[in-house]
Parts: C-alpha cells; structure tokens; sequence
C-alpha cells in the first residue's frame, strides 16, 4: 500500500515566541526539497490554542511551494466558519496552490474542556452541543459549493438560495476529510468516550468524509478502527477502498528513548499549555534511536495509515528535520 510523510508546522509556536515566522517557511522549503515529504500540515485554533491563522499560513506557502500539498489538521474553527466564506477562501487557496489543499476538519474542544475553549465558543456565537451538527452540516454545504453551481441550502444552521462560488476549486472533487480520535486517551490519560459516541463519530466519517486523520493510537488500534470506518462505508453505499487515512504524530529522535520522551513531554506541554501524562506522550510520539523511529513507523505503514503527519517534537526544530531526512527518511526511499 502506497504510504507518506507530512511535516507539521508549529505554528503555535510564532505566538509563544519560539520560533519566527521565517522559521517555518525554511523548514516548508526544506522539507519539499528533501522529497521526503507529500505534504506540509498548520494546526487551527482562535482563542483556545492561539497561532498564526490556518488559511492564511497555508496562502503564503502556497507562494512558496509547488509540490507538496497543504493541510490543515484539523480545522477546529470549521463549526466556526460560515461555509460560505470558508468555501470561497478554501477554493481561493486551491486556485492559488494549483491543487494541493487539503482540509482536514474537526469538532474542536468542548466548552467544558477549558476557560479558552469556553471562550472561543462563546464569542463566535456557537454553543458547544451545537457543534456536531454545525460539523456535520457545514460539510455537506462547503462539498455542494465545491462541486455544483446554483447551490440552495435550507438546513437547521445554514440558510443559502442560488449560490455559485467563483473561483471553483482546482481538485475535483476537492478533499474534505474529518479528523477524530473518539477512542484514543484524554491529555489527562482517561478514557476518551463512550461506545455510542465512538460508533457516531465512525460513522460521520464514512457517511460524510473522503479520508480520515486520527492521534493517540497504537498500530493495532488504527487497524481495528479504520477496519470499522471502512465496514461502515460500505453499509453507506460508499466503497471503503476510496477512503484516505492519516495519523497526527510527533516524532523525537534520541539513542535513548526515555529522554526523547522527556524532551517530547516538555514540548507538548509549552505548546498546548498544559500538563500531558507520560502515557499521553508515549502514545502520541514516535520516539527514540532512527532505528527505533524506522520500526514504529513501519508498523503503523502495515496497519493500514496512508499517511504519518510528523510533528517534530523538540524546540530544535531544524536538528531533528535534519536527522529525520538523513537518518529515518532514506529507509522510506526518502532523501
């Protein structure tokens, strides 16, 4: 099964003053030029985890760049978007990168997650039950304002009568995937969510999405659940050999594996301002020598991901990109 790597910008990191903005277009160009990977990826947020905004960023690579694909995953402010306004940015972002983007969206934290995200909501008018269904909507609204032309629309959150969008998207169909992890571990290291819920949040993917991008999960886990995604597909009339699959990871190369995790944790927990578990971390993070890295890889290529998104989980940026592209890189026929 064919397989790639795509690099995950910090953009977060520009507010906490980290690294600069100058910072993430060289390792943009880099990683193109390396070959190594299909795609550059900006994560989302407004109030809760503030960053440079996603469509933006990805408007400026685009200006950059001229082969890898640019994602966002996840869109956390798509139940924040009207879909109207998102479409138009999202095809003038495809127009502008001849074809690369690539749109992964999500729910974004509950209100009761934290006072930020509690905010976010808040100002934006949306409250935090409402977002399942803002979701589910604004998907079917933003594909048919892709795709169609005299677009009318009468939902229970979006009203639109005879809407053409100019310019269309480049991509035909232009791609909409849905990132979840419904049964992956909270940042505290509890259970995620209940049967019913996860069996919902499975079938919104295979009911409405062309791929699916999850986190936190070991290869096992990835197999079992895409399995289900792809079971479901099929009862959905959809054929489950065309849907994508992705997974969010870091990444830390160290010899010695306990202080790659330990330099990982510290990262996670500056960059999402909070205090993630060791279990948390270990889960999310691909870690320790480039042969160890090169072996959990492969192992989450054989369960089934299409394609490994990388954060690299260290302040030195630049020196783990520079060991990923010489030292892990080459086994994938990378470099």
């Amino acid at each position: 099964m064919a397989h790639s790597f795509g690099l995950i910008l910090a953009n977060r990191a520009v507010v906490l003053g980290a690294i600069t903005v100058r910072d993430l277009v060289d390792l943009t160009l880099e990683g193109e030029r390396s070959g190594a990977f299909d795609a550059v990826w900006v994560g989302d947020s407004l109030l809760a985890k503030p960053r440079l905004e996603s469509v933006t960023l990805l408007s400026a690579l685009a200006a950059v760049t001229s082969r890898v694909r640019l994602g966002v995953g996840c869109m956390a402010t798509f139940v924040h978007r009207h879909p109207v306004m998102l479409a138009h940015q999202w095809a003038s972002l495809d127009v502008l990168s001849n074809g690369r983007a690539w749109l992964a969206v999500c729910l974004g934290g509950p209100s009761d997650a934290t006072a930020a995200q509690a905010a976010e909501h808040a100002v934006m008018g949306v409250a935090s039950a409402e977002r399942v269904g803002r979701l589910e909507e604004g998907i079917v609204v933003v594909r048919r304002l892709f795709d169609e032309t005299n677009v009318s629309h009468h939902g229970r959150f979006y009203a639109l009568d005879g809407v053409t969008l100019r310019p269309p998207p480049v991509q035909r169909p232009c791609p909409i995937w849905i990132a979840s992890n419904p049964t992956g571990l909270t940042w505290k290291g509890g259970a995620s969510a209940s049967e019913a819920v996860v069996e919902r949040a499975l079938r919104r993917v295979a009911r409405l999405a062309d791929g699916w991008m999850t986190n936190k999960l070991s290869p096992d886990e990835f197999r079992a659940q895409f399995g289900r995604i792809q079971a479901m597909a099929r009862e959905e009339g959809r054929d489950p050999a065309r849907l994508g699959s992705a997974l969010y990871h870091n990444l830390n190369i160290n010899e010695d594996r306990a202080r790659a995790l330990e330099e990982s944790r510290a990262f996670l927990d500056r960059y999402y301002t909070t205090t993630f578990t060791p279990r948390f971390v270990e889960q999310w993070t691909v870690a320790g020598s480039p042969a160890r890295c090169v072996e959990e890889l492969r192992a989450y290529f054989a369960a089934g991901v299409g394609h490994m998104a990388l954060r690299l989980a260290s302040w030195d940026q630049r020196g783990q990109l520079k060991r990923f592209l010489d030292e892990v890189a080459p086994a994938f026929g990378g470099r």
